[in-house]
């Protein structure tokens, strides 16, 4: 397999940094996980925007537009075969002197990782489980998607190498956080929940997606904060991610969910196959 690194496609066992990356010493860097769609990679503006919006609170003086990445990933794509796929977008402060820095830091380090995936059409149900490692706090005013990743690390040996289960997070204050690769959603009657920014979440590309879904179809939109009680008398839970999509749940602590089944599961998605080929930003999405 080849990955994009600085301007190189090179293979996977070659690539190199140096270990003075303080991308590596200190943690001081970014990531983007997207799907590719029969070469479409979706939501990437979205994915950008984030990115580059943490780059500068970071003080990574560095950018990225569509036409860059899009280009870059075509080639990746082209060379390595791949049509589906799912790409991890990287990028690290770059070189610099053992010791916290306080300049701007002016040559980070770009790598994009490829993986092949099947093409995406079958929902895939998953347990939830209330996890006893707590959500950290974010370490700046919001949670970047950063390099910064042992709590979710922690978190995933407590539940273990289970595919079909999901570790959901309370945050320091017992309210419901998120999951371990996912953000948090359920409904009842005609409201779409999920946990509020406030809670120290990601801001997910696909929660902000569903979230968009959710305005488009009618639905109620409430982020709050919310004890896992009142999550069970939800009709319908389930999680998402840039990689998994839709993800329902069929249970969470005793309390059981239609999973699959349920209609609003179903509907989101019906959308998400409709957009997934050729949407770039979630603010493209419209009513019919």
């Amino acid at each position: 397999m080849l990955i994009y690194l600085n301007g190189q496609f090179i293979s996977k066992e070659d690539a190199r940094i140096s270990p003075f990356d303080h991308g590596f010493l200190y943690g001081i860097g970014l990531f983007e996980t997207f799907r590719v769609y029969d070469g479409h990679p979706f939501l990437l503006d979205d994915h950008l925007e984030r990115l580059n919006q943490g780059l500068a609170e970071l003080s990574i003086q560095q950018q990225y537009t569509r036409k860059e990445i899009k280009n870059i990933l075509q080639e990746l794509l082209e060379r390595n075969q791949l049509t589906n796929a799912y790409i991890r977008l990287n990028v690290s402060a770059g070189l610099g002197e053992v010791g916290l820095q306080v300049e701007p830091y002016l040559q980070p380090n770009l790598i994009i990782f490829p993986k092949p995936l099947p093409p995406a059409g079958e929902l895939i149900e998953k347990k939830a489980v209330l996890l006893k490692v707590k959500r950290n706090s974010p370490e700046g005013n919001q949670r970047l998607k950063s390099h910064h990743y042992l709590n979710n690390v922690l978190a995933k040996r407590e539940i273990g190498d289970f595919p079909d289960i999901e570790g959901i997070f309370l945050n320091e204050q017992g309210y419901l956080a998120e999951g371990i690769v996912s953000n948090l959603f359920w409904i009842k009657g005609n409201v779409l929940y999920s946990p509020s920014l406030h809670t120290g979440i990601l801001n997910g590309i696909t929660r902000q997606f569903v979230i968009q879904l959710g305005w488009e179809n009618n639905l109620q939109i409430q982020e709050g904060l919310y004890s896992f009680e009142e999550a069970l008398e939800a009709d319908e839970m389930f999680v998402t991610n840039s990689i998994q999509e839709i993800v329902p749940i069929t249970s969470f602590e005793g309390r059981n969910f239609p999973g699959k089944e349920g209609p609003w599961v179903q509907k989101f998605h019906q959308d998400y196959r409709q957009y997934c080929k050729n949407l770039w930003s979630r603010n493209s999405v419209r009513r019919e």
